[in-house]
């Protein structure tokens, strides 16, 4: 059943506290990732934390490296459905339309972060990727909100496969870059050159 979505409201992330523990166990007890460079994450104040997306647990990946609560923006087709939606919004996720520029979610996102919260957010979009391609073009929004806010990047770079028990998971976060020039489009291929170079080259596919 679909369920109405007001991309005006800002989610409360009381459910957050409760389902990252669970995140945490599950993660670093199944997949073993080695987290580095997670003290760049900023202990306080709005921070814009962007990267590579190759898999859908990717945002569980960059949940356990921060006690901070870290509001993803995800598909709104996710939140078409009654449970999805309670579930997605309890967490404070932001439902954003992939198909046009969605001003609310791109609003809601800068209203998180002029509160001092962090978002999260995967450039690509989509972690559907023509066969050989490594990282996709970025679409604008990181830039757009740190921008538009003067909250920093923090950008990370997933590396390896989610194989249980294998220990070959790991992202790497960057320190904090501010985005203090007007042209979006130079800034936003910085951002994507900063991920891209810390990607390894793929020994093993992901089996999921």
């Amino acid at each position: 059943m679909s369920h109405e979505i007001k991309n005006k409201q800002i989610n409360s992330p009381f459910l957050y506290r409760f389902v990252r523990p669970l995140g945490v166990l599950l993660c670093r007890g199944i997949f073993r990732p080695r987290v580095i460079g997670k003290e760049n994450i900023p202990k306080t104040g709005g921070v814009v934390i962007a990267g590579n997306h190759q898999f859908v647990l990717d945002p569980l990946l960059i949940g356990i490296a921060t006690k901070r609560c870290v509001h993803f923006l995800a598909k709104y087709e996710i939140f078409k459905y009654r449970f999805t939606n309670w579930f997605m919004r309890n967490c404070g996720i932001i439902p954003v339309h992939r198909q046009r520029k969605d001003h609310d979610a791109l609003a809601a996102a800068k209203q998180y972060l002029n509160d001092g919260e962090v978002i999260g957010i995967f450039p690509e979009a989509t972690i559907i990727k023509p066969e050989g391609v490594r990282l996709l073009p970025f679409k604008f929004g990181a830039v757009k909100m740190a921008k538009d806010t003067g909250c920093p990047i923090v950008p990370f770079t997933i590396n390896g496969s989610y194989i249980p028990f294998q220990g070959r998971l790991e992202i790497v976060f960057q320190e904090p870059i501010y985005i203090t020039g007007d042209n979006l489009e130079e800034e936003n291929e910085n951002l994507r050159e900063r991920v891209a170079g810390n990607l390894k080259p793929r020994k093993t596919k992901c089996k999921f």
